[in-house]
């Protein structure tokens, strides 16, 4: 790697970014981050800040930074400066400017995005610069993060996902002496009012640094206006100052007894959290109204938070509530987690829109674009009570596609439309596909997904004190990705074995294939069949776009 320090020539960074050995990069900084960890564990917080100060000079760090900002879903889109890192040869001089010395953020570029609710909500946008600054400050802020966050807090954290937390409420909520009252909390614009002078204050990180993404300002409409709270949602480090916010609230709220008439009751209070969305359980109702909404409202206040009035509520169990797309109710004592009528009608409105705006497109072309909107929401819901959902979704969703065969060709019998866009395939009949042969006269289906074939598997939680940074907990993560592998190709074992053999890793590229990636079986010229990410495939040209393989198998 000193090599790639000393480049030589401009017209090298291209091939020197190309040459970079992400392996290498990755173990230094978790090497790094795994000691920062250990020193915040023993309370050595003058070793952890030096550790912070070696990360965040480290080049090694600096290179995955660029790497990160590059590679996500908003690396097309430019800050003020209209800037984007879009070769390798940008990419390899971008590392070199990411230095503390003379360091002074650009203002955020606003826009504003449409909520759920209709109502607007305002994104910052920093420059790419800013982006990768903070995404190297990040590496070092995680480590201390994770070790000092709430055990149920689950939103924007590594290895943790909503799953963790609909799963954590169902351990909460199931039992037959569970809590039942449910404080349904959200904090109004979480993001937008944090106070500068607390963050400044509790933070362990940069000060310097941190006070100059905190008052850079924003740009909208040609014109700039200060912040002075707040940290801006676009930020790659903004959801963990949001999330150590917070932290805190879950030793808050927890109370073991109360004398309640006399008598010593067991309270049974229970934080789950995601995000600034959370919820808190009680067996009575007077202890959620009398103590801890006071809590909570001067923990909040402090922060320069408050609740939000609309969103917050007390429910009973029986009556259900909604929590991340979820539905928690108990129905003669037995809870129940099923897909949330919000989510559902969301999704048929947006199942009707695609069908509705590709009324001339080519069959093909709906299959394209409604197989993964439809295999995204079954996945989410896959570890729910969704079975009886799903089979309800599959009809609505035929009964729009055979409108939409009919209106096609209005001088048509029925039978002909039906001979056109619908199949048999392994003895199942009426699948809405397309049929073609490829280049070697094979003859494929392209047909649409249902969510019916997916399987309800059970969620095993992630360990709550679990944290990604600490070596102490690597053979519990390993264990646990080898799991998930396996329960995702439980209905073809040898691709299984084929990912254990590569020892997890793309046969192209060689950098590891996670659980969340999209992966190919790619069959070479010699018949021997290897596993790889999509992209990579596609980069090689083994596979056309516009002609499925007929080795190609995706999650």
């Amino acid at each position: 790697m000193n090599e790639i320090k000393k480049a030589c020539a401009p017209s090298d960074h291209a091939e020197i970014w190309n040459i970079i050995d992400w392996d290498k990069c990755e173990a230094s900084v978790k090497k790094l981050q795994a000691r920062i960890v250990k020193a915040q564990k023993a309370g050595k917080h003058g070793k952890v800040k030096s550790l912070q100060w070696m990360l965040t000079h480290s080049f090694y760090a600096k290179v995955l930074a660029v790497k990160r900002v590059t590679s996500n879903s908003g690396r097309k889109t430019a800050g003020v400066d209209k800037v984007l890192w879009a070769t390798p040869a940008a990419k390899q001089k971008a590392i070199a400017t990411l230095r503390r010395r003379g360091y002074t953020p650009q203002p955020l570029r606003r826009v504003h995005i449409k909520k759920s609710n209709g109502k607007l909500r305002p994104l910052g946008i920093p420059t790419m610069k800013d982006r990768a600054m903070q995404a190297l400050y990040l590496m070092a802020l995680d480590p201390v993060a994770e070790t000092k966050a709430d055990h149920h807090s689950y939103g924007f954290r590594k290895k943790r996902s909503t799953n963790d937390a609909m799963q954590q409420c169902f351990l909460t909520l199931s039992k037959e002496n569970a809590p039942q009252w449910i404080l349904e909390a959200d904090i109004k614009g979480c993001f937008d009012h944090i106070s500068h002078d607390w963050l400044l204050e509790n933070i362990p990180t940069d000060k310097s640094i941190l006070k100059k993404w905190l008052k850079s300002g924003y740009l909208f409409e040609s014109q700039l206006f200060q912040t002075e709270e707040g940290t801006p949602q676009g930020g790659i480090i903004s959801p963990t100052l949001a999330n150590m916010t917070l932290d805190g609230l879950q030793n808050l709220v927890t109370l073991k007894r109360r004398t309640i008439n006399g008598e010593r009751i067991s309270t049974m209070t229970n934080l789950i959290r995601y995000a600034d969305d959370f919820i808190i359980t009680c067996k009575n109702r007077e202890i959620l109204e009398q103590e801890i909404l006071p809590k909570l409202k001067e923990f909040l206040q402090a922060r320069g938070l408050t609740l939000s009035e609309e969103k917050t509520k007390i429910t009973h169990i029986d009556e259900g509530f909604d929590f991340l797309g979820y539905n928690f109710r108990k129905y003669k004592g037995k809870l129940l987690i099923k897909p949330a009528k919000k989510g559902i009608k969301k999704m048929t409105e947006k199942i009707t829109e695609i069908i509705n705006k590709n009324k001339s497109a080519s069959q093909l072309s709906l299959v394209r674009l409604l197989n993964p909107v439809i295999t995204g929401w079954a996945n989410y819901y896959s570890t729910a009570v969704a079975s009886k959902v799903f089979q309800n979704m599959d009809t609505y969703i035929y009964n729009k596609l055979w409108k939409w065969s009919l209106r096609r060709h209005p001088t048509k019998g029925k039978d002909w439309v039906v001979k056109k866009y619908y199949h048999t395939i392994n003895g199942r009949k009426w699948q809405f596909g397309v049929k073609y042969k490829t280049k070697d006269k094979k003859e494929i289906c392209h047909t649409l997904k249902k969510m019916s074939d997916i399987k309800i598997i059970r969620y095993v939680k992630l360990k709550a004190d679990a944290n990604p940074y600490d070596t102490e907990w690597k053979e519990y993560f390993s264990k646990r990705t080898q799991n998930k592998m396996r329960a995702k190709f439980q209905w073809k074992y040898a691709w299984f074995a084929m990912w254990e053999s590569q020892k997890h890793r793309c046969a192209i590229c060689s950098k590891l294939i996670r659980e969340n990636d999209s992966w190919q079986i790619l069959q070479l010229k010699d018949n021997k069949k290897v596993m790889t990410h999509k992209k990579c495939a596609h980069k090689e040209k083994k596979i056309s776009r516009n002609e499925p393989a007929s080795c190609r198998w995706r999650l």
